[in-house]
């Protein structure tokens, strides 16, 4: 059904023409700035400030925000244009969602809200049952990402409440692991500022999560971190180091770098990387199996704006390379979107949220 669904995209084929004014605001990029082989187009344009996207065996997607405080559905249509609903409102930073049976769990700040059966219910305005409203409740950094790992428990991180600071609480900065059925939570991850991004590597189960590098040490430092977790409690760095072996300069004093978990991949600092997926489908090819897409949110208060495109780490010979894979939204100073998800969807394609265009874009290989 899926597969038969995205065949009647709305949206309009990538070309390598000049763009038109449609395509300049992001309504369908131009293939330049995408890995060759490939094309992108818009699925739906009707999500406003989308962020983390789960699918359902279905074909249902299912979509968190943050700003827009909104949970949506995203339903297949065969007749074209996909339908949005917009199933509750008014919740707290909404911005992460798990799929865990045939319940959805949103993750709103300091609450977990499961809603059973989702997918016959979601059209009736669902009540959520509440797991936990017992995590942290700042604003800063408070907006959650969600996985379910393979002992089916949730993983929720919580950001330090700061640009940089050492919190008392072990919540903070820190991934949780959850129990859904009681709310329980354990520290899984240590020294994590501000993920909001986290994937299980299909074959090793493994935990790997974005995470984003304080601010105010220039516009190369310290960079962006994608991490892998490899002992249950770890620690990875922050305050004392960020990256591989950057002492802070408040909190780095008598810390050795070498007492904390390095960073598998470093990326440009302020690019703000964030929502990611191992991609364990067939139709990139096998260059692209188990390959780690990212989503570059983009800088906010670098001196010239970097990220804003989809990145890809590959692995040779199980060493990671990290390269871009679309890179479209950015022209000069001048960004028409936000990449916030990367999903890789049942079809064999990649779906990238925008939340700043409110849109969710399909990227597909190019017919051979």
């Amino acid at each position: 059904m899926f597969a038969f669904f995205f065949l009647a995209l709305l949206a309009i084929p990538v070309s390598g023409e000049e763009p038109s004014a449609g395509v300049r605001e992001g309504l369908a990029p131009h293939k330049e700035g995408i890995a060759p082989g490939f094309s992108m187009a818009v699925y739906t344009d009707e999500v406003p400030n989308a962020r983390q996207m789960v699918e359902t065996e279905s074909g249902i997607l299912f979509v968190g925000t943050r700003r827009a405080g909104r949970v949506y559905a995203v339903v297949p249509s065969p007749e074209g244009s996909p339908e949005v609903v917009t199933f509750d409102t008014g919740l707290t930073m909404p911005s992460g969602l798990a799929l865990l049976g045939d319940d959805l769990y949103v993750a709103a700040l300091d609450r977990v809200l499961r809603y059973p059966r989702i997918e016959t219910n979601f059209r009736g305005s669902p009540e959520p049952e509440i797991v936990t409203d017992a995590l942290p409740d700042k604003y800063h950094h408070g907006w959650k990402y969600l996985s379910v790992g393979p002992d089916g428990h949730l993983y929720v991180p919580v950001g330090a409440p700061c640009n940089v600071c050492d919190e008392p609480d072990e919540r903070f900065a820190s991934i949780l692991r959850m129990d859904p059925r009681t709310g329980e939570t354990t520290v899984y991850a240590h020294g994590v500022r501000n993920s909001v991004g986290m994937a299980w590597h299909p074959e090793t189960n493994q935990l790997w999560f974005t995470d984003n590098g304080r601010d105010m040490m220039g516009d190369d430092i310290p960079p962006e971190e994608v991490n892998r977790v490899t002992e249950p409690g770890a620690h990875y760095g922050f305050p004392h180091i960020h990256g591989t072996a950057i002492r802070d300069p408040l909190y780095g004093k008598g810390h050795d770098p070498a007492d904390y978990v390095a960073p598998e991949v470093e990326i440009q600092a302020h690019a703000a990387a964030i929502g990611m997926d191992f991609y364990t489908g067939d139709e990139f090819g096998p260059d692209y199996a188990n390959a780690l897409f990212i989503a570059e949110h983009g800088s906010w208060n670098r001196s010239s704006k970097v990220g804003y495109r989809v990145s890809v780490v590959q692995f040779v010979d199980d060493k990671p390379v990290y390269s871009p894979f679309v890179d479209v939204w950015l022209e000069g100073q001048r960004a028409s979107g936000r990449p916030a998800d990367v999903l890789a969807a049942r079809d064999g394609s990649l779906l990238v949220s925008d939340d700043q265009g409110g849109r969710i874009y399909r990227v597909m290989r190019d017919a051979e």
